[in-house]
């Protein structure tokens, strides 16, 4: 089970030729992700470990089924590489570039709206469902299959916080980080709604910083929509001072507003459990499912 990718995704490559694109189709490929072909303008017929690239994706999509796409493209060039894929029906796109011009990210997430798309990130690290699929930089072995749905502002603490997950026996269902940016395609909501639908999913771990209002839209979502699974959080940020941008271009306090308090407070008054320490929140989640350790792998 999970949400966005599973064992059937068949994956294109943006950019395979890279350095970063090809180090991560290798460890996609390793990880059992269904990598079928890649691009990268000029080295058409050439492969990458395998996987063969094309100039184009339409040239990619002229030979291989494709459900979702991950770009490894330079920032100036991720929008085209983005819209290109996005026009040719393609559904799911990940974008991993970092620095993506906000204008750039505007447009993007306005056309993936008319095409009814999925976009993750930019600046992402990606989204994996455990034994099934990676999309993404994240270090496959620090998750374990299992029914806790995990969605993060923060790359590392994803990693983080799956990995005290699994050394307490808790598998996930799918993890997914929405990228650090202050303009992202799929958010907490979205990601609270496709949890909530997801019948391999019993918990939901929400993991916020500074910076935005995102924190409090799911604490408002989770309260008006009556969200029915259980959900527990740890927010970053809590000691940082106001008006400094803290790593992310998301991640900033002004005017009082998107400090870190604030979000604790909203989403403890909506019921939400609410971790100190990115390593007690294993510790909630089995707290709020009874303490049933094998309750997540049932």
């Amino acid at each position: 089970m999970g949400i966005v990718v599973g064992s059937d995704t068949q994956v294109l490559v943006q950019g395979i030729t890279g350095v970063q694109g090809s180090l991560h189709t290798k460890l996609m490929l390793e990880y059992g992700t269904r990598v079928v072909a890649g691009t990268s303008p000029g080295k058409g017929g050439s492969t990458v470990f395998g996987v063969p690239v094309y100039d184009s994706v339409a040239g990619a999509l002229k030979e291989h089924t494709v459900d979702a796409s991950i770009v490894f493209v330079p920032a100036p060039f991720a929008l085209d590489a983005a819209l290109e894929v996005l026009e040719a029906d393609v559904g799911t796109v990940v974008v991993v570039t970092e620095h993506v011009p906000v204008r750039d990210a505007v447009q993007l997430m306005a056309f993936a709206k008319q095409k009814n798309a999925v976009v993750i990130g930019p600046n992402s690290p990606g989204v994996i469902t455990p034994g099934q699929c990676k999309m993404g930089i994240m270090p496959g072995h620090v998750f374990s299959a299992g029914r806790v749905g995990l969605v993060s502002r923060s790359g590392t603490l994803t990693y983080e916080i799956a990995a005290g997950l699994s050394r307490l026996g808790v598998g996930q269902s799918t993890c997914l980080g929405v990228g650090g940016d202050a303009v992202a395609g799929l958010n907490f909501l979205d990601a609270l709604h496709l949890f909530g639908e997801d019948a391999g999913t019993d918990v939901v771990v929400l993991v916020g910083e500074i910076g935005g209002n995102l924190e409090e839209l799911a604490a408002d979502y989770i309260v008006k929509e009556r969200f029915g699974k259980p959900v527990v959080a740890y927010v970053a940020g809590c000691a940082a001072p106001a008006e400094k941008r803290m790593g992310h271009a998301g991640a900033i306090v002004s005017g009082g507003a998107g400090g870190a308090l604030g979000k604790v407070a909203a989403l403890e008054a909506a019921g939400v459990r609410v971790a100190e320490k990115p390593g007690d929140v294993g510790g909630l989640v089995q707290e709020v499912l009874g303490g049933a350790k094998g309750i997540f792998d049932r």
